[in-house]
């Protein structure tokens, strides 16, 4: 069953120090995701994955085409769609202590007060947030501690969609293998349907069913995400898995070959 549709999205800016210069950001990308899928978005940064990311979350508006969500699944008193930031202060109030954090959003999504205490052990078991640490707030968590209560955060208002954008960047091999585990555990507790995003192809093949390549704000390859690695149709995909097979960003690759 089809969960969200994007329909010919396009996105520009204009520059007003480059004498009102338009740049087009996204151009008539489209795509459907799945319910309880985990689409990944992969490409060069500057390609266009996060601002597409704040359209489909209704963060900013396209300039022309249509996102369309299911209704049947859609009918709820908080947003149906979230964003995980890189900047988890973007969810996280820091000065806030984490239990009154998610006692908050539970209670936006419905939840009984008489219910509070059992449902943000819930929330907060389901990623691994340690007990000891409700009383403190978000400023004197590590990264990975806000991290992970910025997930319980969203999860505690029973979002439809959870959108995730460079979960993985400044961590540790063993963090980021330890958040795969997580992101794929809360797929399937709570037939979550995700979006990652990221430049990591390695962890991508770990997490995600399907995959979209986008280049300058086009999309120019997506499927299952074995096909599409496996058997690259596009010359941008080849380059991507490539310099991921030597360690070297896209930029650099396109650097060494043209010495």
């Amino acid at each position: 069953m089809s969960l969200l549709k994007v329909e010919n999205i396009s996105y520009s800016v204009t520059v007003k120090e480059e004498s009102k210069k338009q740049f087009d950001i996204l151009k008539n990308v489209s795509f459907e995701v799945e319910v309880g899928e985990i689409l990944g978005i992969c490409g060069e940064s500057g390609g266009g994955k996060s601002t597409l990311a704040k359209v489909i979350a209704g963060l900013i508006k396209p300039d022309n085409g249509k996102i369309t969500l299911n209704s049947k699944l859609a009918n709820r008193k908080s947003s149906p769609i979230h964003i995980l930031f890189q900047n988890h202060g973007e969810v996280l109030n820091p000065l806030r202590n984490i239990k009154n954090i998610i006692d908050e959003a539970l209670v936006i999504s419905g939840i009984n007060k008489i219910d509070l205490k059992t449902e943000r052990e819930t929330v907060l078991s389901s990623v691994g947030f340690p007990k000891e640490l409700y009383g403190r707030r978000g400023i004197e968590l590590s990264g990975g501690e806000q991290q992970r209560a910025a997930l319980a955060r969203l999860l505690a208002v029973n979002p439809v969609l959870l959108i995730l954008d460079e979960p993985f960047s400044a961590q540790d091999v063993e963090s980021q293998l330890n958040l795969v585990k997580l992101f794929k555990q809360m797929n399937k507790e709570f037939n979550l349907t995700m979006i990652c995003i990221s430049h990591d192809l390695k962890i991508l093949r770990n997490l995600v069913n399907r995959i979209i390549v986008l280049k300058d704000g086009k999309i120019v390859e997506s499927g299952f995400i074995k096909e599409v690695f496996n058997n690259p149709k596009k010359d941008y995909t080849k380059f991507l898995l490539l310099a991921e097979a030597l360690d070297l960003t896209y930029e650099e690759l396109k650097d060494s070959s043209r010495t």
